[in-house]
């Protein structure tokens, strides 16, 4: 399994700003993972994490020209986009050969994410919204490609090693991984949890 790390430098949030107080009493802080806090984000319009576009890098990537697509045995390479919100990276990854299912355990989330992209569904692109959580769904087949954009920095660290697994499970032995983290450091609870790069 091949990774490519995309990180921006670490941080500390301004745990003053209301949207992340929000978001904070809406989850949790905890390392139970449920739907419910996710869902009443989603639903009250708290979502600091949406750009309510592509993310620049997801873009920089496509327009690129070196993110894996086209046949690969006769079928288009497939990516999976876990935690994908309202779509806007998966309709930005499809196409040009890539068949991309964006997985999100907010039913409301992945509401959205069909609304929005239905003009894009409509031009031929090539997706998939599944509301499922991500550490029991089990997909038909495994992916050529995962791309985690703040995901893994959703997680308490506790439930990291159960991410590290998942992501193996649902990759293929010559697939890649693409994250793109969010470096917090300083938090005392989350999300976003702290997040490191250990060199």
């Amino acid at each position: 399994m091949a990774s490519t790390a995309i990180a921006g430098g670490g941080q500390v949030l301004n745990v003053s700003n209301p949207e992340v107080v929000r978001v904070r009493q809406l989850i949790g802080g905890t390392a139970e993972y449920s739907s419910d806090g996710w869902r009443r984000c989603w639903e009250e319009g708290v979502t600091p994490w949406d750009l309510g576009q592509p993310t620049p890098a997801v873009v920089d990537l496509v327009n690129s020209g070196t993110l894996p697509g086209g046949d690969r045995d006769g079928r288009a390479t497939t990516v999976l986009v876990p935690g994908c919100g309202a779509g806007h990276d998966v309709v930005a990854l499809s196409g040009a050969g890539r068949f991309v299912v964006g997985l999100d355990i907010s039913e409301a989330a992945i509401h959205k994410a069909r609304q929005r992209a239905a003009a894009a569904a409509a031009d031929g692109n090539s997706f998939d919204f599944v509301a499922a959580d991500f550490f029991t769904w089990e997909p038909p087949d495994k992916f050529d490609i995962i791309f985690d954009y703040t995901f893994f920095c959703a997680f308490e660290p506790s439930m990291r090693p159960a991410w590290a697994k998942r992501i193996a499970d649902l990759l293929k032995q010559d697939g890649e991984l693409i994250t793109l983290m969010y470096l917090a450091e300083g938090q005392e609870a989350g999300p976003p949890f702290n997040t490191a790069v250990v060199e």
